[in-house]
């Protein structure tokens, strides 16, 4: 299917305009999908503050609650290798509609659901497909198409607004829940969708092509690749790509350390870290806020963790991520959950929360060439089973065991196993000077 004409809409307009002023309409494009990444990462977030109400209005048990959730996260992950595939063939802006408008379906119904399977159908498989439609590869993808010059920057900055926003939105809708109750929340999330996706359909556009423009920082105008095959073969092109990683040692253990990844992070924290709280006498407006705190310094985080990268070794910058957050994470249970232990948690712990990516991301592009993007979607699949594993998890361990603290246990050293096998890859190291050129 064709990307829309160059002509259209008032992208066109806003480009020539920027151009006048020396200003490339790539920074536009980037600016609309962090915003979407954004968003639809707080509907990612939202569940980890409706946990506790929709115990108490429905009476159901974390561990069903927490089975809805998994199937989200497990979705979430397995979109990824096929939604490059979408993107190649049905365009960027197509894409991020489609997945807006589904989540914004998604979180609609959950208005009217009374039944434990409303929650898993549309927080399960409404919400998954939808947000998976968005995951990393959505900046990925943003950043390669219109940016030949500070393209590291605009992919750090892109993968820490997906993290980032999990985590910010939810002090304003644990707030909202407490004191207008959850569905009073998710209307808000529900606009924030409706207004991210009117701005997708004004603003973004696939290709610099598509106004006339060469990427940012390249000289030529690259026009739209002919496609290639039919539906099959797009379908067939990241199964093929699995096939082949599948084969080699650095999928394995990039895979397996990145499901410890998810299971640290968006499983375990995001879904139950304010019920965590809860447990301990936290209100969940302030549990919400240290939540924000992570969010704020993983920013930072992953930000620089994009410029390390570019400069050394890969493989030890992952020993070193993994190994602090399993070290957070076993220092959590002994915070006494105080101000001062918390805030210490919040600074380790988010300064790592998706640091890992970068790395992974490069050691990925490294083995496995022009494949890597379809590669890394399976790696990302494997964080999400991590997540689905860790969301269930969890919330079994607070049913049957009346307690989150092994669930935390097990994630920190999961995370310290992780440290250790990632130096275990081989020639992943890069020079600076080469690295900037294959980017």
């Amino acid at each position: 299917m064709p990307s829309l004409a160059a002509t259209d809409g008032p992208a066109t307009g806003l480009s020539a305009a920027m151009a006048r002023r020396g200003w490339h309409y790539g920074w536009i494009v980037a600016a609309v999908t962090f915003l979407t990444m954004l968003v639809t990462a707080g509907a990612v977030g939202a569940p980890g503050v409706l946990i506790g109400p929709l115990q108490r209005e429905f009476g159901w048990a974390t561990a069903d609650i927490s089975s809805a959730l998994a199937v989200r996260l497990l979705l979430f992950g397995l979109m990824g290798p096929f939604a490059a595939a979408f993107m190649n063939r049905f365009g960027v802006r197509r894409v991020a509609s489609v997945a807006l408008i589904l989540i914004a379906t998604g979180i609609l119904g959950s208005f009217a659901m009374t039944q434990l399977w409303h929650l898993v159908l549309l927080w399960g498989v409404v919400v998954g497909f939808g947000t998976g439609l968005t995951a990393m590869v959505l900046g990925a993808t943003v950043a390669t198409r219109w940016f030949s010059a500070r393209r590291g920057l605009v992919l750090g900055l892109l993968t820490a607004s997906s993290a980032t926003g999990q985590l910010v939105f939810l002090p304003l809708l644990a707030s909202l829940t407490e004191q207008l109750g959850w569905r009073s929340a998710l209307v808000f999330v529900l606009v924030m969708l409706v207004l991210a996706a009117l701005v997708v359909l004004v603003l973004m556009r696939d290709r610099p092509a598509d106004v006339g423009l060469a990427p940012y920082g390249g000289d030529a105008i690259v026009p739209a690749p002919a496609q290639q095959g039919g539906m099959g073969a797009m379908l067939m092109s990241p199964l093929l790509a699995l096939r082949e990683a599948s084969r080699t040692h650095t999928f394995w253990v990039l895979f397996g350390t990145f499901f410890v990844c998810g299971a640290s992070t968006n499983g375990l924290v995001q879904t139950h870290f304010i019920s965590l709280c809860s447990d301990f006498g936290m209100a969940a407006v302030t549990a919400a806020g240290v939540l924000a705190m992570i969010g704020i310094f993983d920013f930072a985080g992953t930000v620089g963790s994009g410029w390390l990268s570019d400069r050394y070794d890969s493989r030890w910058l992952l020993f070193w991520y993994y190994g602090l957050r399993g070290l957070s994470l076993l220092y959590l249970p002994f915070t006494e959950f105080s101000f001062y232990g918390l805030s210490l948690f919040a600074v380790f712990y988010g300064l790592d929360w998706i640091a890992t990516v970068p790395p992974t991301v490069k050691i990925a592009a490294d083995r496995f060439g022009d494949k890597s993007n379809l590669v890394f979607g399976w790696i990302f699949a494997g964080h999400q089973l991590g997540a689905a594993f860790a969301a269930y998890g969890a919330g079994f361990s607070r049913t049957v065991y009346e307690s989150y603290l092994p669930a935390f246990f097990i994630a920190g050293a999961l995370c310290l196993f992780a440290a250790a096998f990632s130096v275990t890859l081989r020639g992943t190291a890069m020079p600076a000077r080469a690295a900037r050129v294959a980017a």
